[in-house]
């Protein structure tokens, strides 16, 4: 089977590479508003985010309860419980970032396009995955930023919990809202356009992790990561992907899921969106300068996720 390496991931790495060698451009000096950029971007982001959400898919997609509360609990509950026991480990402050690294990932919303996309190959509930992609985004905006909140508060003296929900609700909820409300009126052509939205999504993506890692390099702050840690932190991220794949087809079988439930247990609830993670970074660790570490972790998991679950996808389609 021929594997296609997605063009996205590419994208991630030749910004990497660009922020190592040109990092004078994402510097507080420097005359490119890129954080301006970035903040108009994930309120643009968001706002279409809303656009496209249908109220009638989210009223058929509640009566499969059980399949939903698993895999929301999958995202938000068995993710960070793996990493918790970990924490005693994490000693120093490069183990303390890489530990704090992992809970983020652990603590994001699924993803929304891959996930609906992976499920639709296999052919699985695509209505439940899209239910549950779509308000697992909603629940990120509060969970995220809790489970966050418990350690951020104990290692950064100016992490305030109360300063970053009031971001969040300006650049992301209040325009979700915005975009909930027309979306009687706009939401056709939303959905009309996705192709052309999701290119400027991954743009404002790409923009906010050149920032970060522009950051980082500026700071010498991947100084303390050689091979072995990065092989490490390969190795954790793809065991943590497999515990959680193998957990939630357990689960999915005990509660008597038919195939296409637990494929969308499966790929929905083993998925990190990337667009979350990057927009809530810029947030959370707006004044950290390991935010590049921070974002390591969860681009090497959405390269991963995209890889396995491809595999997955088309072992299931072809039962047909």
């Amino acid at each position: 089977m021929k594997i296609k390496i997605d063009k996205f991931v590419l994208s991630i790495i030749a910004v990497v590479i660009l922020a190592y060698f040109f990092p004078q451009w994402g510097s507080k000096e420097s005359r490119i508003h890129i954080d301006l950029m970035g903040s108009i971007g994930i309120s643009l982001i968001f706002f279409f985010y809303g656009l496209k959400l249908s109220p009638e898919q989210i009223k058929t997609g509640l009566k499969n309860w059980k399949l939903h509360v698993m895999v929301q609990l999958s995202t938000f509950l068995f993710f960070p419980m793996i990493i918790l026991p970990f924490f005693p480990f994490a000693t120093g402050e490069k183990g303390q970032t890489i530990w704090l690294a992992f809970l983020f990932l652990a603590a994001l919303p699924s993803t929304l396009s891959s996930s609906v996309v992976m499920v639709s190959i296999a052919r699985g509930n695509v209505p439940a995955a899209i239910f549950n992609a779509s308000i697992s985004g909603l629940i990120g905006i509060v969970i995220t930023p809790l489970w966050m909140g418990l350690f951020l508060q104990q290692t950064s003296a100016d992490f305030n919990l109360g300063s970053v929900y009031v971001k969040l609700l300006t650049e992301i909820l209040v325009p979700v809202t915005i975009g909930i409300i027309l979306q009687r009126y706009w939401g056709k052509f939303a959905r009309k356009h996705i192709r052309y939205l999701s290119l400027f999504d991954k743009s404002v993506i790409l923009l906010i992790i050149y920032k970060s890692f522009a950051q980082s390099f500026e700071s010498n702050v991947f100084r303390s990561v050689d091979m072995k840690d990065l092989l490490l932190i390969m190795g954790a991220v793809i065991a943590l992907f497999y515990t959680v794949y193998f957990l939630t087809g357990r689960l999915a079988n005990v509660l008597g899921f038919n195939l296409e439930d637990r494929i969308t247990a499966q790929f929905c609830g083993t998925k990190k969106s990337l667009v979350h993670g990057t927009v809530f970074s810029k947030i959370l660790f707006q004044h950290s300068a390991g935010a590049g570490i921070i974002l390591l972790p969860l681009m090497l998991f959405h390269a991963l996720q995209i890889l396995i679950v491809s595999v997955y996808a088309g072992k299931f389609a072809r039962r047909f």
